[in-house]
């Protein structure tokens, strides 16, 4: 394991973050990392709790002189996301990351990193394990589960967190200052099909669309990036039509909130459309890679040989699922009117599964919206075109927005202070991606609320990154926040 990123500056950090790494925590696999920050807490002496949710709190007293300021709670969550490249092999549930600095940068090997939500999370824990820092009352709230359902915030129930400011640390740009973000939504579609034998003088086939960057579905939703589901049904469509290509099962995308980047499928045809079928994929290869060749440069598209299924999905099923997911809404829908450059409205097409075993295809998508009405309708939108292919549509997981303050009382001491430490005045801005802080809300209505972080880059995929000076200054600037903390 490379320990390079613990000797890093600010090394009270870089230290907690390594030891993050080093414990598995993808979402619903918590219990070692919750195990770690109650272990963490009570070797501080700190009052440290955990709620039925999973959530994890840990108190820390004012330091002298400072018993009268507002208490803070500084907010992370547990969970990272598990993505990794297909050829690099990887239990996310057993395996801790390996980590790469990178001139300015430090990656992981092929999976992602974890810096969402782990340098939040080791920032917090610095703050609680520090001896000279000032601050007042302290709470670390580290919350479960969020990037599959947001279920420890939800879960957070009333009276646990006596301070009155949150700080939340799951931003990804340095220098920002979120004041907002959108609300959201899960379609959960399902087909039942039919197994049907395979046609005798058939030969068997994998299709895979692979080489996509894929992405955070909230940050990198407007980037054009290509969507291995929609590029493989887009195939299916064209070779059902010319060579008569019928689907056996189909493996794609493996997280609601990352935009997918593989998708793998068993295909048969009849012998007599073969060769036509590897002259089609190959033309359409070369259609799809120059529409994608600027924001996908390493898409690949494969067509081989393989031995034959034992059966395939029926036929009109197989129709109705192509032309549902041909038609499915799929990535930005509408962009703000109020603050430009940010997308309002967005959907991401993210899981498509055959279970040969239950004989259905499953469907995963996640709608987001800052604009509540707006996101009900995409919903509405989402349902009629799955109804209307005679599949099984439930919409649920919904929540709420964060609706801006730019009246804030923090946000108005953090931008003094950032201008007094860095000489420019930091951006405010609302972030189209899921924050806790509206939820959060809902059950601390007197929180005053902002999120911050560091810059990450290509959260929720393998290219996860995060740029080493801009943990520096976040640090400074959460540090010297601390300071500045006004009276109750």
């Amino acid at each position: 394991m490379n320990n390079e990123i613990s000797k890093l500056d600010p090394i009270e950090l870089w230290e907690n973050f390594y030891q993050l790494t080093r414990i598995p925590r993808p979402s619903h696999h918590e219990e070692q990392i919750r195990k770690f920050l109650v272990d963490f807490g009570n070797s501080l002496g700190l009052e440290t709790m955990q709620d039925k949710s999973g959530n994890v709190i840990i108190r820390k007293p004012a330091t002298p002189g400072m018993e009268k300021c507002k208490g803070v709670i500084l907010q992370g969550h547990l969970d990272m996301v598990p993505q990794k490249n297909s050829d690099k092999a990887h239990d996310f549930a057993k395996d801790p990351i390996e980590t790469i600095i990178d001139g300015e940068w430090v990656r992981a090997n092929g999976t992602t990193l974890g810096s969402d939500n782990g340098i939040g999370v080791a920032a917090a824990m610095a703050v609680l394990a520090s001896k000279d820092l000032a601050h007042g009352p302290v709470e670390g709230l580290f919350t479960a589960t969020e990037e599959t359902g947001m279920d420890g915030a939800i879960g957070l129930e009333a009276g646990w967190l006596k301070g009155s400011i949150l700080i939340n640390m799951d931003s990804e740009d340095e220098g920002e200052l979120y004041v907002g973000c959108a609300g959201g939504e899960d379609a959960n579609v399902k087909f039942n099909y039919t197994e049907v034998p395979v046609p005798a003088e058939s030969i068997g086939f994998k299709l895979n669309v692979t080489g996509l960057k894929g992405g955070h579905s909230g940050v990198d939703i407007h980037l054009g990036r290509g969507n291995s589901n929609k590029i493989f049904f887009r195939i299916l469509k064209e070779a059902y039509k010319v060579c008569g290509m019928r689907l056996s099962s189909i493996n794609g995308g493996s997280l609601r909130n990352a935009i997918p980047r593989e998708t793998f499928g068993i295909v048969t045809v009849p012998y007599a459309t073969a060769d036509k079928l590897v002259g089609l994929v190959a033309g359409l290869t070369n259609v799809i890679k120059r529409e994608l060749s600027v924001t996908e440069p390493t898409l690949k598209i494969e067509l081989s040989k393989t031995e034959m299924p034992t059966s395939l999905v029926d036929e009109k099923t197989q129709i109705n699922l192509t032309h549902a997911i041909v038609a499915c809404p799929n990535g930005v829908m509408r962009m703000s009117d109020t603050m430009a450059g940010l997308v309002e409205t967005s959907t991401n097409l993210a899981i498509v599964k055959s279970d040969s075993e239950a004989k259905t295809i499953s469907i995963a998508c996640l709608m987001r919206s800052s604009v509540d009405s707006a996101r009900a309708q995409l919903g509405s939108r989402m349902d009629s075109v799955f109804t209307l292919a005679g599949a099984e549509v439930k919409l649920a997981g919904g929540y709420p927005g964060w609706k801006p303050n730019m009246e804030s009382p923090i946000l108005k001491t953090m931008l003094k202070i950032y201008e007094n430490k860095f000489g420019r005045i930091p951006e405010i801005r609302a972030i189209h991606a899921g924050l806790e802080c509206g939820i959060l809300g809902g059950t601390y209505p007197n929180w005053d609320m902002i999120s911050l972080g560091p810059t990450i880059r290509f959260p929720h995929s393998p290219d996860e990154k995060v740029n080493i000076e801009s943990v520096s200054k976040f640090w400074d600037f959460l540090v010297e926040t601390l300071k500045n903390i006004p009276s109750k």
